[in-house]
C-alpha cells in the first residue's frame, strides 16, 4: 500500500490526501499514542542520525535515534522516580543539545506535559510562565539556574552531560501509556500583543495533523537531510523543525547558541542539507552576511515562514542556493493552512504568493461583513474549522487561480488620506534599495492625512547626504506615489519578536511615547 510520503506532486496531494492516510504514517491509534515513541523509539534500530546540531562555538553535535531513545527513556524513568505524574508540567529552558531533546521526549514518554522555554528569558519572563503553567520541575543549564530560581520555579534541575550520565542506572526502554487526546506540549507563542503570550495546548495526536505541514509546506520526504535554525522554544522550530521530520524518520538539524549567519552557512555546507526551512529573517541575514557564495550547497527544497520574504532576498536565494524559496503560512493556534508545496514540480511558484490552501483545509478572504472578497480584493484571511470561519487576524488577497497573498497583520494597515497601505509592501520596496539592510514600517499620526508612512531603517553603510530623499524616490518608483515613507528614521537596531520578526507594535508604542513626551 502506498503512503502519502510516496507522492510529491500537487495533483497527487489533492487526490490521495485523507485523514486516514495521515494516521497510516504512524504506529499508534487514538487510544494509544505517544509523540516520543512516534518521533524517536520506532526509528531507533541501527545507527541512523536523528539530529545534527550546529553550535555557535563551532562544535557539531550528532545524535542518533538509538541514543536519543535510550537516554530519553532514562529521563522518563527518572521523572517517575521523582513523583512526576501524568499531566504534570515539565519546563525545559536549554539550548538545543542532547540534554534538551532527552528531557523533552522523556517528559512526553512519562505522560508529563513538556513546556519549552526560550533561553534568553530573564527572571521576569520566567516568572510569568512559571506562574502560568506551574511546572513540577524546570530543567535548565548551570548558568540559567539562579535566574530560574529567582523566577519562582519550585524545583530547578541542571540538565547537562553529568546529569544524563547519572541516569545510567535507569532502564533504556520505557513503556508509554498515553492516549491521543492526552496533553503533550504547552507552547507559548512568540506573539507580543500581551506581556504573556497565549499558551497553546497540544495533545499527542496533534502530530498527526502536523503531517499536513510536513508533507506540503516543508516537503519532507524519506532521504531528506533536513535543517531548521529556528529555536525549538517556538512553534516553527519545535513542530516543523523537530517533531515533523523525526516522526517520518528523517534526520533534522538546528542551530544552538547565539545566531550567526556565517556559522549557519558553514553548517548547511558541512551537513550537505537538502531541505531547509527557516524564517524570512534567516534568509536575509545569510544574504547580508556577504559570505553565502563562499560555500557549496545541496538544496532541492527551501521554505520560509514568519513573515513575507522581500523580493530581493528571494531572488538572491534562488540564484545562490539553486532553487526557489517557498512560503508557508499559518499560526501556532491553527497550524499551516497555505503552502507552496516544496518538491511539487507541477505547481508554479508565483513571486510574492504564499501558495495555495493545503489539502483538507478551506481558506477564504472575507470582507468585514463576512462575504467573500473578489479576486485581487484585500480582506481578512479566514479558515473554516468545524463548520465555522475562524479569523487569522491577517489581511490578504487571492487571485483567480487560488494563490493567496499576504497583506500584513490587520493592525499593521496604514490609512493615509483614505488610501489603505500595507506595511509589508512598503518594507519590500525599501529592502530592494541597496543601502537598506533592515526596516520596519508603521503609520505615524498626521493632521492632514490622518496617518503617513513612517520607516525605521538600518543602513548597510553610513548615512550620506540626500539618502533619505533617494530612498523615498526609490519607493515611489516601486509602489503607488502615495505609499512612499514621508518620514524616515535611521536606527542601529529594530525590536524583534523572539521568532525574529520586526515587532511593529513596539515601534508604534515607542512612537506614541515620543509623541506624548513631545506634547
Amino acid at each position: 500500500m502506498q503512503r502519502l510520503t510516496d507522492f510529491t506532486s500537487y495533483a497527487d496531494a489533492l487526490t490521495h490526501y485523507s485523514k486516514d492516510a495521515l494516521w497510516a504514517l504512524f504506529d499508534g491509534d487514538r487510544d494509544n499514542f505517544n509523540i516520543a515513541h512516534e518521533c524517536v523509539d520506532r526509528h531507533a534500530a541501527g545507527d541512523r542520525t536523528a539530529l545534527r546540531i550546529a553550535h555557535a562555538s563551532g562544535q557539531d553535535e550528532i545524535i542518533s535515534f538509538a541514543e536519543l531513545a535510550s537516554r530519553s527513556s532514562q529521563v522518563a524513568h527518572y521523572l517517575v522516580s521523582q513523583g512526576v505524574q501524568k499531566g504534570d508540567r515539565i519546563a525545559v529552558m536549554i539550548e538545543p543539545s542532547l540534554p534538551f531533546y532527552c528531557v523533552m521526549f522523556g517528559a512526553m514518554k512519562a505522560g508529563a506535559v513538556a513546556v519549552p522555554m526560550f533561553t534568553l528569558f530573564g527572571p521576569d519572563g520566567i516568572r510569568l510562565r512559571v506562574e502560568d503553567c506551574a511546572p513540577k520541575i524546570l530543567f535548565t543549564n548551570a548558568e540559567k539556574g539562579p535566574e530560574a530560581v529567582e523566577g519562582g520555579a519550585e524545583r530547578v534541575v541542571v540538565a547537562d552531560a553529568e546529569f544524563l550520565d547519572g541516569l545510567d542506572g535507569f532502564p533504556g526502554e520505557f513503556d508509554c501509556s498515553t492516549a491521543g487526546n492526552d496533553l503533550a506540549v504547552l507552547q507559548y507563542t512568540s506573539g507580543t500583543t500581551r506581556l504573556l503570550p497565549a499558551a497553546v495546548k497540544h495533545n499527542h495526536r496533534s502530530i498527526v495533523t502536523l503531517m499536513v505541514a510536513a508533507l506540503y509546506a516543508t516537503g519532507i520526504r524519506p532521504g531528506d537531510r533536513f535543517f531548521c535554525p529556528s529555536s525549538p522554544a517556538w512553534g516553527h522550530g519545535f513542530w516543523h523543525g523537530t517533531l515533523a521530520p523525526l516522526a517520518l524518520g528523517v534526520s533534522t538539524g538546528t542551530f544552538s547558541g547565539k545566531f550567526d549567519a556565517v556559522r549557519l552557512l558553514q553548517a548547511l555546507h558541512d551537513f550537505e542539507i537538502s531541505n531547509l526551512t527557516a524564517a524570512a529573517t534567516h534568509y536575509r541575514m545569510m544574504r547580508n552576511s556577504g559570505r553565502a557564495e563562499d560555500f557549496t550547497y545541496h538544496f532541492d527544497k527551501l521554505s520560509f515562514t514568519g513573515e513575507p520574504i522581500d523580493s530581493e532576498t528571494a531572488a538572491y536565494v534562488e540564484r545562490v542556493f539553486g532553487t526557489k524559496v517557498r512560503s508557508m503560512y499559518g499560526t501556532t493556534e491553527i497550524g499551516v493552512i497555505i503552502a507552496n508545496y516544496p518538491g511539487a514540480n507541477d505547481l508554479e511558484v508565483r513571486d510574492g504568493a504564499m501558495g495555495k490552501a493545503v489539502p483538507g483545509v478551506e481558506v477564504q478572504v472575507q470582507r468585514d461583513d463576512g462575504s467573500p472578497c473578489d479576486p485581487g480584493e484585500t480582506g481578512e484571511l479566514m479558515v473554516k474549522k468545524a463548520g465555522t470561519w475562524f479569523p487569522t487576524k491577517d489581511l490578504g488577497r487571492v487571485d483567480e487561480d487560488g494563490y493567496f497573498y499576504h497583506g500584513g497583520r490587520a493592525d499593521d494597515v496604514i490609512i493615509s488620506a483614505g488610501w489603505t497601505i500595507g506595511a509589508v509592501e512598503v518594507e519590500d520596496a525599501l529592502l530592494s534599495h541597496p543601502a537598506v539592510a533592515e526596516c520596519g514600517v508603521i503609520g505615524a499620526p498626521d493632521e492632514l492625512r490622518g496617518q503617513v508612512v513612517k520607516a525605521y531603517i538600518i543602513l548597510k553603510t553610513a548615512e550620506t547626504a540626500g539618502l533619505k530623499e533617494d530612498i523615498q524616490e526609490h519607493v515611489r518608483s516601486k509602489l503607488a506615489r502615495h505609499e512612499y515613507p514621508r518620514q524616515i528614521e535611521f536606527v542601529t537596531e529594530l525590536p524583534k519578536t523572539p521568532a525574529g520578526k520586526v515587532n511593529r507594535k513596539i515601534l508604534r508604542d515607542q512612537q506614541a511615547r515620543q509623541l506624548e513626551t513631545a506634547g
